[in-house]
């Protein structure tokens, strides 16, 4: 592809992707008139009235005109400070916006609008040229048969469905931290480790759930500081220093206005880890949401001791993947590493919530030019992971909308894009009639296992399309189940556990899967400064 055509694919990509997320920001949103409570709209909005008329002091504490059962800030400093400068503007917008007390509920046009174009605003700012910036960073070169170009990387990332939904439907700011987290892994991945541990901190001090990349962010940048053969202990001491003292002082700063006294600290901790809240609120697809089905750990587990329980099992879930990257570093390994973590800690961790999957397909995404076909899969099953509460939010039509103009767009590249593979999601027409006619010819069974191998690509690429063509299936059958019936009044949540379910099952392959990626990729042999993931 030359430059000017690749120019006006990111420029037609940017185009699509602002059109998209104002398309659906036109749809309702999370508890859109629906008092008391309402939902994560209103909770946006309330920690701009918060933090705009209190003290500092007083933004997590429980106060008579901060009632933390209202939507109390549950998110580290990063956001309240972002809340708060969204709520200066607010301000001097119309002070209705945000006033104390008596702003609850506050859903007129023009709020709706500003808000609105908060999360547009930060989304053109930061996620979508974080994105651009690291697919033309990593992928810098690409073989002439690999099927994702660093414009198409950019471009399926830009429309993914999931977060376009969450953020400008739902309503939610996940494409601060995620921006600030591909950063993190741009500067790892291009070896520059303290910009690489600067973004991390703004990350996950933005959303706290950025620690289920924090494991191998902390092992991959640990493996680093181990002195090479001929180097002196030294060289590694001074890395090592200076990637824990940059963490330090990011923290420092953050962090300074309630580093004043312990209890202050300890307001904001008691909100960022709410054990008491229980192990899940509604049906994720998780292991424990469908362990519940069997067993009631709500009911016969206290929350400390699930607590305890949910930290092992993710520990272990992690620790392989963890293990292989801190003894056989490589590069190439660590957004592997990051697919693996995060869905360790999504799968086993405690208080995780559906839109939590967001965290895993931001790597999957990354990774998407080096295993197109798996990653494009995920993709859509997170999506569907999500149908429940999308459903609740009335955003059913947005969502078919963008999951079905995803998949044709992902099979436009696969299948039309010029000098591609295009056997890489069905087999050419022409191989499956030589593997039939070999096969009618191989009466002995020693011939037909000597024509199998023969024709095994093409027998691979035949399993691996009609399992995914049976699991997408699958998923559209129970999309439409839930949207034509309504469950049995017994079990009103029978259809969302059941999605809960079959997405659960899917993501313990996927974290199979990965994990053996992840092993099957050697140690480095050189430190290399720029690298190339290996397309199909």
């Amino acid at each position: 592809m030359n430059t000017k055509s690749e120019f006006l694919l990111y420029g037609l990509g940017i185009l699509t992707a602002i059109l998209l997320r104002c398309g659906v920001s036109l749809h309702p949103y999370s508890g859109a008139g629906k008092p008391p409570m309402y939902g994560d709209y209103e909770a946006q909005r309330h920690w701009m009235e918060i933090t705009v008329n209190l003290p500092i002091t007083d933004w997590y504490r429980n106060t008579s005109t901060n009632d933390l059962q209202y939507w109390g800030l549950d998110y580290p400093p990063l956001t309240a400070y972002h809340s708060y400068l969204c709520g200066v503007v607010s301000l001097f917008i119309n002070p209705e916006y945000v006033s104390l007390t008596k702003s609850r509920g506050y859903e007129t046009e023009e709020h709706k609008l500003f808000m609105r174009y908060t999360v547009l605003l930060v989304d053109l700012l930061l996620f979508i040229p974080a994105a651009v910036v690291y697919f033309k960073s990593v992928y810098k070169k690409t073989s002439k048969k690999s099927l994702i170009t660093p414009s198409l990387g950019t471009l399926l990332t830009l429309l993914y469905p999931g977060l376009i939904l969450i953020d400008h439907g739902h309503f939610q700011y996940n494409c601060v931290s995620l921006a600030f987290a591909v950063y993190a892994i741009l500067f790892v991945c291009t070896r520059r480790p303290v910009l690489g541990s600067i973004c991390f901190c703004l990350a996950l001090n933005y959303k706290q759930m950025e620690l289920y990349h924090a494991i191998p962010f902390f092992v991959y940048l640990l493996s680093t500081c181990i002195p090479k053969p001929g180097q002196s202990a030294l060289v590694g001491v001074t890395r090592l220093a200076k990637i824990s003292g940059t963490v330090i002082l990011t923290f420092a700063v953050i962090w300074a206005p309630f580093l004043i006294n312990v209890s202050s600290t300890f307001d904001v901790l008691r909100r960022l880890f709410p054990v008491a809240r229980g192990i899940f609120e509604d049906k994720v697809a998780n292991v424990w949401c469908t362990l519940n089905v069997f067993y009631k750990l709500k009911l016969y587990i206290g929350n400390e001791q699930m607590f305890r329980y949910c930290t092992v099992a993710t520990f272990v879930a992690v620790l392989p993947s963890s293990i292989d990257l801190f003894l056989r570093p490589n590069v190439k390994k660590f957004v592997i590493a990051l697919i693996n973590s995060s869905l360790a800690f999504f799968l086993f961790s405690f208080q995780v919530h559906e839109k939590t999957i967001l965290v895993v397909a931001l790597p999957v995404m990354l990774y998407l030019p080096a295993e197109p076909i798996v990653c494009f899969w995920f993709l859509i099953l997170s999506v569907f992971s999500m149908v429940p509460l999308l459903l609740k939010d009335e955003l059913m039509v947005a969502t078919i909308s963008l999951v079905l103009f995803y998949i044709v767009l992902f099979y436009i590249i696969c299948e039309y894009r010029p000098g591609c593979n295009n056997e890489m999601f069905f087999p050419r027409y022409d191989n499956v009639i030589q593997l039939l006619s070999d096969t009618k010819k191989s009466g002995h069974y020693r011939l037909l296992f000597r024509t199998f191998r023969k024709h095994y690509k093409t027998l691979l690429t035949m399993g691996r399309s009609l399992l995914i063509i049976a699991s997408l299936s699958g998923c559209a059958l129970f999309v439409a189940l839930i949207l034509i019936f309504h469950p049995p009044m017994n079990y009103p949540d029978l259809f969302s556990l059941i999605i809960s379910i079959y997405s659960c099952f899917h993501f313990l392959a996927f974290f199979i899967y990965f994990n053996f990626v992840q092993f099957n990729i050697p140690p480095a042999v050189e430190d290399i400064k720029h690298f190339k993931f290996k397309s199909d």
